[in-house]
């Protein structure tokens, strides 16, 4: 047996047909709820239940957040929403117009993570303008995760039930 046919075969260039695939969307969209800001969110459960230090320490560090998200928005924005619209154009045209599957897997995993991005700066936009910190901060990220989690819950659906009319339409025309 050749070593490339070995590769591939561990490797199916398939996407929706690859455990590995769905294990990778599980994996990004769980830690995409995980992650909010930048932040993890068993620091906002923490903050709420014991208070004090932690508190602080969920203030400090979301502040720190985003202020990073915004100095990037402001300093690279243009050049990232560039790029961003050019490998999504492109990995469209190759997705549905060229038919290329891996390309297809990939808009999957990365469209919808564009909103995510986006979310997150309306939101470190928000924390900053209206100076929320304490409780308001925590209900802020958890209507923040809340918004994720549907995005995801969305992406994951849409994902599932192309991958099945994906597999089902190779599988019997292919």
């Amino acid at each position: 047996m050749d070593w490339y046919q070995k590769v591939f075969e561990l490797i199916d260039m398939r996407s929706f047909s690859n455990l590995w695939y769905w294990i990778a969307l599980a994996v990004l969209w769980s830690s995409a709820s995980h992650w909010v800001i930048g932040v993890p969110f068993d620091m906002v459960t923490r903050a709420r239940r014991k208070g004090g230090q932690a508190v602080e320490d969920l203030d400090l560090i979301v502040s720190i957040n985003v202020n990073r998200l915004l100095y990037i928005s402001e300093t690279a924005g243009a050049g990232l929403i560039g790029t961003s619209a050019f490998l999504l154009s492109t990995l469209a045209v190759l997705a549905f117009y060229y038919n290329v599957e891996f390309a297809q897997a990939l808009i999957f995993l990365l469209a919808p993570m564009t909103l995510v991005f986006q979310l997150s700066l309306r939101t470190a936009r928000r924390i900053r303008a209206e100076g929320i910190a304490g409780p308001a901060l925590w209900r802020r990220l958890m209507l923040h995760r809340m918004m994720v989690q549907g995005i995801g819950v969305v992406s994951i659906f849409v994902t599932s039930l192309y991958g099945m009319w994906q597999n089902l339409h190779i599988g019997v025309f292919g």
